[in-house]
């Protein structure tokens, strides 16, 4: 889905508790026998010294130094560049490899296949040499702040701290001017879809390594980063809004989230949500920028000549396993990116490198010849989900590239996937859009909210919304769920477009047991924007979310009721980031705002 045009105006991970009748999906280390050095004799009797010299001189040589896989050459012609989101998806040519495919074949009649590329050679036995293995969404990060899409490998923490909150209000307490660019025949001002800030309260020692300027490095600072539709990331005081650094101009869009190396490294991802700017054209990257000096580390291409599709936007927010130094990234291409950092960082010489090196995922599922990953993937452990614009819904094994069960959803989803790590099991929360089902008929369909079983993608539930048909811009769910926790654990919270026309959606609270409404409130403007929970120090729950005309809501997620709205000038796709009381977001308006919850 793409952003709506202006016309429409570290530390190793640990792993989490068991559930009853789920496995882990990874087997424990075998443990490794402690043998004598050397080799015994064939009478048993003392270790043979000649053995003992050569496996002293093995053992003594180098490690070898990582080499980065190499990026693609420019296009011959730079019209290769010029491309179109509508392209069908081609499944055949001397990039099919059909005598590597393999397939998964679903308990439902649905089947998938699958290959898997090491330096874009596929290859049929792929297996891991340092195991993923996720810990809990709260031990993503090892600094304080919102780091990616969402907070965390659940996608369930888009706020950290808590909040003095007794008036009950907000208060633009500083906005940030920004820019616009036109690409595909329209006009992108401010920030987009998903578009949430990252949110980062660096350690002195990192803030101090940085280039920071002066004013800002000298104190106790949360730093604001934020790509945005103008090209820029912007980099400003969570406080003050004040420039803490100069922007890095990349000269074309962000619509997606960035990511902030959970180990508080200085590490930068971000991908391009279009490669046009006033009919210039460029590549589709996905960036990897040092932040000790704001240098480009790296870039990983949507322009693949192993993918299927063709459109290389990167409007997914990855994750990185801390332990691994892995970095996790799906693309609109169909691709799943798995790329080994190897990641060389010296704080105290300020130097940082990286040597990227990519295994690929790539699928055709049976049910749709639809490509393209909008939202961003969740984790649990070594299972990374991910849905896309065909409605395929999958399970990924990390360690071994194979998919372990695909759901088919009925039709595209940018919802990102949320994972609940509950006492009786893991489940995932998911929905889709009116977009492909409805294309011929031009008719309405039903937006089905589901939960599903993570182990095993079973439906557990699923509720259903009306939604009316538009072109484009599609009805449904495009927010990501704001998952229920402490005084409010026992709800899921969904934002659903275009419910009764072009305009209006509703806002829905569900049990999470019974997938039942609790309660349900119509929106005169339908919103795009993710609710955000925040913790009240009174021990409550509060909540927020932005809308199409331009309105930030501060609501009690328990009933659903308002407690104050501000206006925001223009349409907020984009989604806040919260740390403690301040609230960060761009929206239309061509603006940044830095909103206090009092």
């Amino acid at each position: 889905m793409s952003s709506t045009p202006n016309a429409t105006a570290g530390l190793p991970q640990s792993g989490g508790a068991g559930k009853p009748g789920a496995s882990s999906g990874v087997s424990s280390p075998a443990e490794t026998a402690k043998a004598a050095p050397g080799t015994a004799n064939k009478d048993g009797g003392k270790p043979n010294a000649a053995a003992n010299e050569l496996e002293a001189e093995a053992n003594s040589q180098p490690t070898p130094i990582p080499v980065a896989d190499p990026t693609p050459p420019p296009p011959k012609n730079p019209s290769e560049l010029k491309m179109s989101w509508e392209a069908p998806a081609v499944f055949d040519g001397v990039n099919a490899y059909p005598q590597q495919k393999m397939t998964l074949n679903g308990t439902a009649g649905e089947s998938i296949d699958y290959w898997v590329f090491s330096k874009d050679k596929p290859v049929t036995d792929y297996t891991a040499s340092e195991p993923i293995r996720f810990g809990t969404g709260d031990e993503y990060t090892k600094i304080e702040g919102v780091l990616a899409w969402r907070g965390n490998n659940y996608r369930n923490a888009p706020a950290w701290g808590s909040a003095e909150i007794t008036e009950k209000k907000l208060e633009i307490v500083w906005t940030k001017d920004v820019g616009a660019i036109s690409a595909l025949n329209s006009f992108w001002p401010g920030a987009g879809w998903t578009g949430q800030p990252l949110l980062v309260h660096w350690p002195e020692s990192t803030r101090k390594a940085m280039n920071i300027n002066a004013e800002m490095k000298n104190k106790d600072l949360v730093e604001v980063v934020y790509p945005i539709l103008d090209g820029n990331i912007y980099f400003l005081d969570l406080a003050t809004g004040k420039p803490t650094r100069k922007p890095i101009n990349v000269g074309y869009s962000f619509k997606g989230t960035g990511v902030i190396d959970p180990r508080g490294y200085p590490i930068l991802y971000c991908g391009q949500g279009l490669n046009e700017n006033s009919g210039k054209y460029g590549e589709f990257n996905y960036h990897i920028f040092n932040l000790l000096d704001q240098t480009e580390l790296y870039s990983l291409y949507g322009r693949d000549a192993t993918a299927f599709r063709k459109w290389g936007a990167w409007d997914s927010s990855g994750l990185v396993d801390a332990k691994t130094d892995t970095l996790l990234e799906c693309a609109e291409n169909g691709m799943v990116y798995k790329t080994k950092l190897n990641t060389v960082y010296d704080e105290a010489k300020k130097t940082l490198s990286i040597a990227p090196q990519i295994t690929k995922y790539r699928y055709h599922a049976s049910f749709t010849d639809e490509l393209g990953i909008e939202n961003s993937p969740a984790a649990y452990r070594n299972f990374l989900f991910f849905s896309d614009n065909g409605g395929s819904v999958q399970s990924l094994d990390l360690n071994t590239m194979k998919p372990v069960w695909v759901f088919n959803a009925q039709d595209d989803s940018d919802c990102t996937i949320t994972v609940e790590d509950a006492s009786d099991g893991v489940f995932l929360y998911t929905a889709n859009e009116i977009d492909k089902r409805s294309s011929v008929t031009k008719k309405g369909a039903d937006c089905n909210i589901r939960k599903l079983d993570a182990m095993t993608g079973k439906l557990v539930w699923q509720y259903d919304v009306p939604c009316v048909y538009q072109y484009y811009l599609n009805g449904g769910a495009l927010a990501t769920p704001l998952v229920g926790k402490d005084d409010i654990s026992d709800l899921i919270i969904f934002n659903v477009c275009l419910t009764k026309s072009a305009t209006s959606g509703q806002l829905v609270a569900l049990d999470k047991k019974t997938g039942k409404s609790v309660w349900v409130r119509d929106l005169p403007s339908y919103s795009w924007s993710s609710p955000v929970p925040m913790k009240g120090n009174d021990g409550k729950t509060y909540a927020v979310f932005c809308d199409f005309a331009g309105q930030m809501h501060l609501f009690d997620p328990r009933t659903g009721k308002d407690l104050d709205v501000i206006s925001l000038g223009r349409n907020v796709e984009a989604t806040p980031a919260v740390y403690n009381n301040m609230l960060v977001v761009g929206s239309y308006a061509q603006k940044i705002f830095g909103i206090k919850v009092k």
